[in-house]
């Protein structure tokens, strides 16, 4: 009876374990499942639950395809489908079942909401009977059905202009002329003198000619120029077929005194709108390319006006999905002076002569060569202007530049490789760059060595000759200096003959860790919290007794940007706190970076030391002497090479601000000034600018 019994229970757990295997699923179950593939976008496995009705109406390629490309053209983000299965199955007998569930998404033109009902049948596939969705279009959107199309309107921003301190446009929205011909009405004799005149090749004119839009007698667009180039307008509608007609462009109307510093825009490629594919941006955006442009193109750009609509078939209205107000870009408003960034750069880029008077200063090895600077040509180089009180920033100018107005239109295939290839280097930003300052860093090395003790500014030091080393140890290196003499040397002598030796001596005798510090508290390794991107400045290795001295007077390795080189005077002229540079107009003047950096007592000390620099006749920047405008600054030559015994290359330097009126500092860099008058290349440009200011 047990064996019988046990028998039994066995059966009836085996006819139990069957009977739940075989349970039909419930309706809301795979629809549930559907739900959760929707969810994930499995659009492939979804049309596996679609009822033989709906596949009959859409191939699986079709289905899957359709709900990728509308996804990714409207830029859905964060779906949520949700469907809540009922308490009760009530619908178990039944061939049918419906029920309702919420779709929400993020789209390109805002969030889109719907609530929808969903129809089930069972069928029955493989002697197995289901549930499948019997589904339609109006599964993707409510009142999509076939035949309709989605389409896309948008409403292009207006850009942000960029403004001076006055107000004054550097990047203004304006017009331009798009240039092109009537289709069938361009002569073959006629292609090659309006590519010649367009900087086209005839390869290109037909081309756009032979796109698949253009019909006979339509208007084909082949290139934008400037409404300022009225020439070469005049040549080209003198051509018969071509005609002209105003556009929306960027204008840029101080042209290369600005170039570096504002930038341009241009056409977004694909890699740039993927990165940017969920920030709002489209394929037909125009983006910042360079300067601030590019800076501040989120702020610049603005939101574009999106709207999705159902197109339907016939004459039903279409139906609006969703919509995004347009929202213009923001003016930004700079503490640039336009027409002082103007002088600036008309005098740093005016031509100099070939060799000139001595260069007053000595230089030292190590750095990398700029390019060469043609005898008598133009220079290359960099200026900016401050206000060392309040810290507005007045002027950040490059040279040589380019024309960012034809950098927006376009430039020729031809004009991009020769800027590319200028050995001058007029892509180059200089201002937001790195250089070894020279002579312009002993007032810095004098501040550190003040606080540190190293430095008493009344002691003598006996140096004689034009060269010198701390002993035997350096071989053949030595330090050198162009006012050689047998009178002892103080601070004040130093800096106004600008003794190289004297600071190489003092650089050993504050030490390495001291000098590290004390030049990390004038903001070296330290990322300068400024707007434009700026080079980090450095100090580099310290690691032998040479490199330490060479430091001192701002050779060795390291590395100034001329922004920075601007702050790091200003304890000179605020009782020794050090004011932080600003850019947009926004920011609040006159911030402490770093409060009583050096001693009031010391800073005006120097500061009284760089007024000799100009005012004493042996001053190494006496050039800029000017009556009734009492200039304090300093000279400074950066001599670049790999090592000593080698003729290497030289960067000027001259940096000044009036004692009387401390509100605009200047500092000026030309590259490649050896025997060509060395730093008072920078002193006579600097002059006069301010010549021309009074």
């Amino acid at each position: 009876m047990r064996k019988f019994a046990g028998v039994l229970v066995l059966v009836l757990l085996l006819v139990f374990v069957f009977a739940g295997c075989s349970k039909e699923p419930t309706p809301e179950d795979r629809f549930a499942e559907y739900i959760a593939l929707w969810n994930q976008q499995k659009f492939a496995k979804m049309y596996d639950y679609l009822s033989n009705d709906a596949k009959e109406k859409i191939t699986k390629e079709e289905f899957t395809s359709r709900y990728q490309k509308i996804y990714e053209d409207l830029q859905i983000t964060d779906l949520k489908i949700d469907f809540k299965k009922p308490k009760k199955d009530t619908k178990k007998n039944l061939e049918q079942a419906s029920y309702s569930f919420n779709a929400k998404m993020n789209s390109i033109a805002g969030t889109i909401q719907f609530t929808q009902k969903a129809q089930l049948q069972k069928e029955e596939r493989d002697d197995k009977k289901n549930w499948y969705v019997d589904w339609n279009t109006e599964y993707i959107f409510p009142k999509l059905q076939e035949g309709d199309t989605i389409g896309l309107s948008t409403i292009t921003p207006k850009r942000g202009e960029i403004l001076d301190r006055n107000g004054t446009g550097l990047a203004v929205n304006g017009q331009v002329y798009e240039v092109g011909v009537v289709a069938g009405k361009l002569e073959a004799a006629e292609i090659e003198p309006l590519a010649s005149l367009l900087k086209m090749t005839p390869e290109q004119i037909n081309k756009a000619l032979s796109a698949t839009w253009v019909k006979p007698e339509l208007f084909v667009p082949l290139k934008k120029v400037s409404m300022d180039d009225k020439e070469r307008i005049a040549q080209l509608v003198a051509l018969g077929p071509v005609q002209t007609r105003k556009v929306d462009a960027r204008i840029y109307p101080y042209k290369e005194a600005s170039a570096q510093l504002v930038g341009y825009v241009g056409a977004i490629t694909a890699d740039e709108l993927a990165k940017r594919k969920d920030k709002g941006y489209t394929s037909q955006d125009v983006i910042g390319k360079r300067g601030l442009e590019q800076v501040l193109d989120e702020e610049l750009k603005g939101e574009s006006g999106v709207k999705i609509i159902i197109k339907k078939k016939g004459d039903d209205a279409d139906v609006v999905l969703a919509e995004k107000a347009v929202v213009d870009g923001k003016d930004v408003k700079l503490t640039i002076d336009a027409d002082l960034q103007e002088v600036i750069y008309a005098e740093l880029s005016a031509k100099i002569g070939g060799a000139g008077a001595a260069n007053p200063e000595g230089g030292a090895p190590e750095g990398t060569a700029p390019a060469a600077n043609a005898a008598g040509g133009a220079p290359a180089g960099t200026a900016a202007a401050m206000n060392p009180v309040n810290g507005e920033t007045l002027a950040l100018v490059s040279s040589p530049s380019f024309d960012p107005n034809q950098a927006s239109l376009g430039f020729s295939a031809d004009e991009w490789k020769a800027l590319q290839e200028d050995a001058r280097q007029p892509l180059t930003t200089r201002f937001s760059q790195g250089y070894a300052p020279g002579s312009v860093m002993k007032p810095i090395t004098a501040a550190v060595g003040l606080e540190s003790g190293a430095l008493n500014p009344g002691e003598q030091e006996a140096i004689l000759g034009a060269k010198w080393q701390k002993d035997k140890s350096w071989g053949g290196y030595f330090v050198t200096r162009v006012h050689a003499g047998t009178d002892p040397v103080n601070l004040e002598k130093a800096l106004v003959f600008s003794d190289n030796i004297y600071f190489a001596q003092k650089a050993l005798k504050i030490g390495k860790d001291a000098f590290v510090d004390g030049l990390k508290k004038f903001g070296f390794e330290e990322k300068f919290d400024f707007p434009y991107p700026l080079a980090t400045s450095t100090i580099g290795e310290l690691g032998s007794e040479i490199a330490l001295a060479d430091s001192g007077y701002g050779q060795g390795k390291i590395q100034m940007s001329i922004v920075h080189l601007l702050s790091s005077y200003t304890p000179f002229v605020n009782n020794g706190n050090m004011i932080k540079p600003i850019l947009l107009d926004t920011e609040q003047r006159t911030q402490v970076l770093k409060e009583a950096l050096v001693p009031s007592e010391q800073a005006a000390l120097i500061a009284a030391d760089l007024r000799k620099v100009v005012a004493d006749a042996g001053g190494t920047a006496h050039r800029a002497e000017m009556a009734d405008y009492p200039l304090a600054g300093k000279t400074g030559t950066a001599e670049i090479k790999q090592k000593q015994g080698e003729t290497g290359t030289e960067n000027g330097w001259f940096i000044a601000y009036n004692t009387n009126v401390p509100s605009l500092m200047i500092a000026m860099m030309v590259e490649d000034v050896q025997g060509r008058g060395g730093s008072q290349i920078p002193v006579e440009k600097v002059k006069n600018i301010y010549m021309k200011l009074r």
